[in-house]
C-alpha cells in the first residue's frame, strides 16, 4: 500500500561525489496533461534500474520477510501467486496517460521479471480501478492507493468492505485482485501506484522500511521499480516455487532460485540488519508523516529515533529516523539537525541501494546551501543527485535540484545557464507536480529561499 510522502525544502545535508554531467537539453515537449510527450517513457527513455545490489543471503531473508507477514503485522501462512498468464485491464474513470505508463509497466515486467502479463481478459485478472481520491479516503483514509484480493470493481468492494474474502491471510491461489488508484493524481503519483501495487499483485505483499532499494518501502524514497523490485517479483513467480508453500518450505528453495537468477548476488554483501521493526517505531514514523503540525511531527520523529537508538540500528531505518527528527525540528535546533542528516547520509552512503535516498537528501542539502549563498555547493549537490533522479524517473526530485541549480546559477550571473535549466525542468515538474501552475509554485519557492 502507497502512503504519501511530501518531502519539504527546509533543511540538507552535505555529501559531495565527482559530478556528473548536467541533463541534457531536450527538445519542446506538449505540457498538456492530455499528451503522451508527457510521459515517463518520453521524459526518460529506457527503463535503467539499478540492479539489485543486496546479497542473495539477504534477499532470500527480504522475500520471507515481504511474503509471509503483511504490513499490518499479521502472518500470513502459505504462498500465493497468480498461476499461468495474467490479464490487466484499465476501468473507473481512467487518466489520460493511465493506458501509456500501463503499457510500459507491462513491457517492463515481461522483459525484466520474465511475467507472461499482458493487457486484456484473461482467467488470471488484475483489475486496476481509478477512483477520485476524495472516494477512497471515505474508505481507506490512509492510504494513496492499494490492492485487495477476489473483487473486481471498487463497487464490489465498497457492497462489502469487511468480508472474508478480502482476507490475504486466506488467498493461496490468487485469481483476481483489484487495485485501486486516484483518477485525479498528478501523472507520476499514478504511475507510482501502478507500480507498486501492480507488483505487489503478483508478489509479496508487504512493505519494510529497512530494504532501501525497494518501492516495497514506505518512506517513498523509491518510486519507480527498480532491479531488485523486478528480481524479487521473478523469484516470486519461479516454477520451483509452490501454492501453498509454508514459509519455511520456500526459504528452504530460494538459494538456489537466487543462484540461477542472480548470480552477482553470490558475492558477500554488507553486513544488514534483520531485526524485525516493532509496531511502535512505524507506528511513530506514519504519525509523525500525518502530524496536523510540526511540533506533534517533531515529538514523534524524536520517539522513532529514540526506538532506533536502542535497537541500535544501523540500516535504512536508523537513517529515515534521523532524516525525520531533521526534517520536522524547529528552527531552534538547526544545527542537531544539519548533524542528524549528516549521520543519515553517511548510512545511506554505506546501504545497498543508498544512492537514491542520499539523492533526496542532497536535495535537502542544496536547498539549505542556497538559502545560505553557498552557491558552488548547490552546484556540486545538484550535479550529484540529479543523474540519480534521471535514472529511477522521479519527476518531482529531478525537477526540484533543476530549479535549485538554476537558482545558484542565476545568482552566480549565469544567467542563460539558468533560463535554459529552467525550461529544461518545466516537463519534469509537470509530470511529478500535477500542472504548470504547480510547477510555477515549487519554482517560486526555490526563489524565495534567496530573497532578500
Amino acid at each position: 500500500m502507497r502512503g504519501a510522502l511530501f518531502l519539504s525544502l527546509g533543511l540538507a545535508l552535505a555529501a559531495c561525489a565527482p559530478a556528473p554531467p548536467p541533463v541534457s537539453s531536450r527538445a519542446p515537449v506538449d505540457l498538456s496533461l492530455q499528451s503522451p510527450e508527457i510521459s515517463s517513457r518520453v521524459l526518460f527513455g529506457a527503463p535503467r534500474p539499478f540492479p539489485p545490489q543486496r546479497s542473495n543471503a539477504q534477499i532470500a531473508e527480504d522475500i520471507i520477510a515481504l511474503g509471509f507477514r503483511l504490513e499490518s503485522g499479521r502472518e500470513i501462512p502459505r504462498f500465493s501467486r497468480f498461476e499461468g498468464p495474467v490479464g490487466l485491464r484499465l476501468t473507473g474513470a481512467v487518466p489520460p496517460l493511465g493506458a501509456v505508463e500501463t503499457d510500459r509497466l507491462i513491457a517492463r515486467l515481461r522483459d525484466e521479471a520474465r511475467i507472461d502479463i499482458r493487457r486484456g481478459e484473461a482467467d488470471n485478472q488484475i483489475i486496476v480501478e481509478f477512483v477520485p481520491r476524495a472516494d477512497m479516503r471515505r474508505m481507506v483514509p490512509e492510504a494513496a492507493c492499494f490492492i485487495l484480493p477476489n473483487v473486481a470493481s471498487w463497487d464490489e468492494f465498497r457492497a462489502n468492505p469487511r468480508g472474508q474474502h478480502l482476507d490475504w491471510t486466506q488467498v493461496v491461489q490468487r485469481e483476481k485482485v483489484l487495485v485501486v488508484a486516484p483518477s485525479d493524481s498528478t501523472v507520476q503519483e499514478m504511475r507510482d501506484c501502478l507500480h507498486e501495487e501492480v507488483a505487489q499483485a503478483l508478489g509479496p505483499l508487504n512493505d519494510l522500511f529497512r530494504i532501501g532499494e525497494s518501492v516495497m518501502n514506505d518512506d517513498n524514497f523509491q518510486t519507480a521499480l527498480t532491479g531488485y523490485d523486478m528480481l524479487v517479483v521473478r523469484v516470486w513467480n519461479d516454477p520451483a516455487l509452490q501454492l501453498g508453500m509454508s514459509a519455511e518450505e520456500v526459504a528452504e528453495r530460494l538459494p538456489a532460485i537466487l543462484a540461477r537468477l542472480n548470480p552477482r548476488g553470490a558475492r558477500p554483501g554488507p553486513p544488514l540488519d534483520p531485526t524485525p521493526t516493532p509496531r511502535a517505531w512505524t507506528e511513530a514514523v506514519e504519525s509523525a508523516l500525518g502530524a496536523p503540525d510540526r511540533r506533534r511531527a517533531f515529538t514523534l520523529a524524536q520517539e522513532a529515533l529514540g526506538i532506533a537508538t536502542r535497537q541500535s540500528w544501523e540500516d535504512e531505518r536508523m537513517a529515515f529516523s534521523l532524516f525525520l527528527a531533521a526534517r520536522f525540528a524547529p528552527d531552534s535546533e538547526g544545527r542537531r539537525a544539519l548533524e542528524a542528516l549528516t549521520q543519515a547520509a553517511q548510512i545511506y552512503n554505506r546501504r545497498p541501494g543508498g544512492q537514491v535516498p542520499r539523492a533526496h537528501v542532497e536535495m535537502h542539502l542544496a536547498a539549505q546551501a542556497l538559502a545560505s549563498q553557498q552557491y558552488d555547493l548547490v552546484l556540486a549537490l545538484t550535479q550529484n543527485a540529479m543523474p540519480q533522479a534521471e535514472r529511477t524517473e522521479n519527476g518531482v526530485l529531478l525537477s526540484t535540484l533543476m530549479l535549485l541549480r538554476a537558482q545558484a546559477l542565476e545568482r552566480m550571473g549565469r544567467t542563460a545557464e539558468a533560463d535554459r535549466l529552467r525550461r529544461e525542468a518545466v516537463p519534469y515538474a509537470v509530470f511529478g507536480f500535477g500542472s504548470m501552475e504547480a510547477a510555477e509554485d515549487r519554482r517560486e519557492e526555490i526563489a524565495a529561499l534567496v530573497r532578500p
